[in-house]
Formats: C-alpha cells, sequence, structure tokens
C-alpha cells in the first residue's frame, strides 16, 4: 500500500517543524493515503539520524515528501544523490513548496534536469579548482601539504622508538597517524 514518508528538518532546537509538518500532513489528507512522519532539528552539515531513518522506511510505491528543497540536501549534487536513491527503491519523491513531484510528467522531466545541473555543479567545482591550483603553480606556490624536514622525521623516530604513542605524536607535531607510521618506516634511510 502506498504511503508518504514525510521528512521536516529545522537547523536548531529553537525552531520549529510545525509549518512544514502541517503542510505535509495536509499533503498526505489531500491525497487520502497514510502518513509516516519523521522530524529532525539538526544542521544540514551532520549526521542526520532521521533522515537515514525516513529513506530506509521508504519503500517501493511510497511517495517521499518534504515541504521544502532545502529541507532535504545543502546542494544540487546531494539532491540528485537522495532522490536518484528513491528513485532506485521506486519511492516517488514531492517538494511541496517547490511544485517539485516526481509522480507527474513534468516532475520527472524536473528530475531529469536536476540530474544535468548536478553534474553541471560537479564541473563547475573541477573547472574552479584546476584553476585556482593552476593560478597558485603560476605565483609560485604548491599544493598539499609542508615536507616534513628530516630533522623533525628523526625526532619523531627517536620519541615513537622510546614509547610515545603514534596517536600522540601525530598530536604533537600536526601530522597524521599515518604519516608518523610512514617515517616509522623510512626511518631506516634516515638515522
Amino acid at each position: 500500500m502506498t504511503r508518504i514518508i514525510g521528512y521536516a528538518r529545522v537547523s536548531t532546537e529553537d525552531q520549529n517543524l510545525d509549518m512544514q509538518q502541517l503542510a505535509i500532513e495536509k499533503y498526505a489528507k489531500e491525497k487520502g493515503l497514510e502518513l509516516v512522519m519523521y522530524l529532525e532539528k539538526i544542521s544540514s552539515r551532520k549526521d542526520r539520524l532521521e533522515l537515514q531513518n525516513a529513506l530506509k522506511a521508504a519503500t517501493k510505491g511510497d511517495v517521499f515528501v518534504v515541504y521544502k528543497l532545502d529541507r532535504l540536501a545543502r546542494s544540487t549534487k546531494e539532491l540528485y544523490q537522495l532522490t536518484d536513491q528513491l528513485k532506485d527503491k521506486s519511492v516517488e519523491f514531492v517538494s511541496i513548496n517547490d511544485s517539485f513531484d516526481t509522480t507527474t510528467p513534468t516532475g520527472k522531466a524536473m528530475f531529469g534536469m536536476l540530474a544535468v545541473f548536478a553534474e553541471f555543479e560537479r564541473d563547475i567545482i573541477q573547472q574552479r579548482t584546476k584553476a585556482g591550483l593552476e593560478a597558485a603553480r603560476k605565483r609560485g606556490k604548491v599544493g598539499g601539504r609542508p615536507a616534513i624536514d628530516d630533522k623533525t622525521k628523526r625526532m619523531v623516530v627517536k620519541l615513537f622508538n622510546s614509547g610515545e604513542s603514534a596517536t600522540d605524536l601525530a598530536k604533537e607535531y600536526g601530522i597524521g597517524r599515518a604519516t608518523v607510521y610512514k617515517i616509522i618506516n623510512e626511518s631506516k634511510g634516515i638515522n
């Protein structure tokens, strides 16, 4: 049986979910479908447990409903990934405020355009990154982390061999644990 899987989110505990929740409830009532609602008060930059629960709950034939697209995703790419995940499960997607509805032919066409925009966004980011790196190289800058000098490497090896943990050394020297182990493995040529 088709259900509405509703998802509403606000960024902080102080904000109110009522407007989103009421709109989704109204949509479900108009469609005459059972509503399963997931509510979240968390920034979209953090792990959104209720979103994951809502996505897991959505099954073939369901309709995943949000009030606005920005309640679901921070970028076109993320939105496309989430809606593609729903499409793979044969779940339709509706954003009430944005008039985005994959249950209609127009909505399906909009979904196709969304995919194009997501790819366009990826390409633009790649082009900007390449241009930025090239401009930095022309100014004599080299990307990546600064090289670790031999004196620091010898000290890391000495402290590690005297019992210091890789985690403590990584924190002390501002490097990753993997880098500490790399220095240790290369140490035969340094001593």
